[in-house]
């Protein structure tokens, strides 16, 4: 194997949106995991920050919920920004004991049993999305098909009525996906009003779901909270759709890329489990994650202080060459395949086995029914530090 040269490849700007659009990130990351895997990152728009690219410091770091704290937020945002709004309430941004707490009150929803119960029901869904999309011919398959998916599921979890499903469809493509950030906001202050509207609905009238759930809940002997509520409401509705949506798409783009994968699941339907999670390690939609420091620690030789911003490139970190054979290649038949892409530890994504169910019941339709999926167009990757995969993914689908 060749050594890696002793430069890195591209100037080390891992905050730059291009370079997930139009570069190549995994050069990059590939140099620093052998050149250098805590790298510190000066300060631009964003703060300054360590990054750890290693699949073994990132899981490792995931698991030290008493150094690494998820409750000054799991991204990275400008300083003038402040602090996130959900730090220290949010299902995501907290840390134990109210962390534990918080998953609590809403763990059971999203065991194997209780999505095992809503199957026939997404397997319904995903049909009739299927079927519009075949209606139509031409689609986006981000928009018209993997959007739409996770989101009306999670909307029947959360309590939210059928008749409002298009509305949250439209608010949150304006929130992920426009192109004007102004109106990237207004969409998400609107989902933050709807959601404030349906709580205190639910707490008057509660349900047998998710909203229901948060709204009449009780930690420690008191109440959670309108706006606690509001901003879990709404961790759930990104976390529920959000990666879901871009690992369906970027899945259907590795299979287009890569059609002799397609065939194998084709002609072995037993194979779509572990391709389902060879997409995830593949998609890792996740571009980098987030913890600060409560406490000095070391690694790899570099002190880490008290106060510091710590990063999880989990792209990097599911491409490990030490952990991963033949790590850029993609397998749909991939054994043993322990990746990172739902994260690790405390903050393992709650809706991980919904998501797998998902994108099973996804691709399952579309190969049972012999649908042929084919570009009807160039795709167009997200220009984004936060999420990676398509942001538009033009094909047809035929019978």
């Amino acid at each position: 194997m060749l050594s890696e040269p002793a430069e890195p490849p591209l100037p080390i700007n891992l905050v730059d949106p291009k370079l997930y659009s139009d570069g190549d990130p995994f050069a990059l990351w590939r140099w620093l995991r052998a050149n250098d895997p805590v790298h510190w990152h000066p300060p631009t728009e964003l703060p300054g920050f360590w990054a750890l690219t290693r699949y073994e410091d990132v899981r490792t770091a995931y698991r030290d919920a008493e150094t690494f704290s998820s409750a000054r937020g799991i991204l990275l945002r400008p300083a003038e920004h402040g602090e996130d709004p959900g730090g220290g309430r949010t299902l995501a941004l907290t840390d134990s004991p109210r962390h534990r707490m918080l998953r609590g009150l809403v763990d059971e929803w999203f065991t194997v049993r209780s999505v095992r119960a809503l199957e026939a029901e997404m397997r319904d869904v995903t049909r009739d999305v299927v079927d519009q999309a075949l209606e139509r011919g031409s689609v986006d398959f981000v928009a018209d098909v993997a959007a739409r998916v996770p989101l009306y599921v999670i909307c029947k979890m959360m309590g939210v009525p059928r008749g409002d499903w298009e509305r949250l469809y439209t608010l949150t493509s304006q929130a992920f996906g426009a192109a004007d950030p102004l109106a990237r906001r207004f969409a998400h202050l609107d989902i933050l009003g709807y959601f404030e509207d349906l709580q205190a609905v639910k707490a008057e009238d509660p349900a047998d779901d998710l909203i229901s759930v948060l709204a009449t809940a009780r930690i420690d002997g008191a109440p959670l909270g309108a706006e606690d509520v509001i901003l879990n409401c709404n961790n759930l509705l990104v976390g529920g759709t959000e990666n879901t949506r871009i690992a369906a798409s970027g899945g259907m783009l590795a299979l287009l890329e890569h059609p002799e994968q397609w065939r194998r699941l084709a002609e072995d339907p037993a194979l779509l489990n572990t391709g389902v999670e060879e997409i995830l390690r593949w998609t890792s939609t996740a571009t980098h994650i987030m913890r600060t420091a409560v406490r000095p620690v070391e690694i790899h030789g570099r002190r880490i202080e008290a106060g510091d911003l710590v990063t999880f490139w989990l792209p990097s970190a599911n491409r490990d060459e030490t952990v991963f054979d033949e790590p850029d290649r993609f397998d749909v038949g991939r054994q043993p395949n322990r990746h990172l892409a739902l994260g690790f530890g405390e903050h393992f994504c709650l809706g991980g086995m919904l998501a797998r169910v998902e994108l099973r019941l996804l691709y399952g339709e579309l190969l049972e029914r012999s649908i042929r999926v084919e570009p009807d167009g160039e795709p167009t990757p997200l220009a984004s530090i936060v999420v990676n995969g398509p942001e538009r993914l033009p094909v047809r689908l035929t019978v």
